[in-house]
């Protein structure tokens, strides 16, 4: 049996690409996010949908996490930054802040308390989850949570939870016996 998992698994078979060395697997594992920031709801949230994005920009997926929050919880900044954006996009209110380098949160549905261009810092107040009819995570309400890198107008998003904390895989590395 485990022969027949080796043969499925080698990378000789047409369209495989071979493994790298163990080695550098470890050095060139996914780059973590830079960490220290902090959930945007208290206590900590469920998450009730994953940070599944599109594998091209122009396809459908979810480009952020949905946290499970009841109407009029508060939510936080999870980093220092400003407050660029606070209003209505379509049919939902929105909040986002710029945290710098080109890395911005954004929140919905979330009526704002803070007006555009106050300095926030990591774990202020910004507005309250406002759901006036079912949202997408109905029969519930859920916050949902967007990070964009690479400034405004950029589809480089990244999974939030990320940076709260290491999302990277487990690698193994060989023992050396010491």
């Amino acid at each position: 049996m485990a022969s027949a998992s080796l043969v499925a698994l080698s990378p000789q078979r047409a369209g495989a690409q071979a493994l790298p060395p163990l080695g550098v697997l470890a050095r060139e594992a996914v780059q973590p996010a830079p960490r220290g920031w902090v959930w945007p709801l208290e206590p900590r949230p469920a998450v009730v949908r994953p940070f599944d994005p599109p594998s091209r920009p122009w396809l459908s997926g979810h480009r952020g996490v949905d946290l499970a929050a009841p109407n009029g919880a508060e939510v936080r900044s999870p980093a220092a930054g400003t407050v660029v954006f606070s209003g209505w996009v379509v049919d939902r209110p929105v909040v986002t802040v710029d945290h710098g380098e080109g890395r911005r949160s954004s929140f919905e549905p979330v009526s704002g308390s803070v007006p555009v261009g106050t300095r926030v810092d990591r774990g202020a107040g910004l507005g309250t989850v406002t759901v006036s009819e079912a949202g997408h995570c109905a029969p519930s309400t859920c916050l949902h949570w967007g990070v964009r890198e690479g400034g405004a107008g950029s589809d480089d998003y990244r999974d939030p939870i990320a940076f709260i904390e290491d999302r990277r895989p487990s690698v193994l590395l060989p023992w050396n016996g010491g």
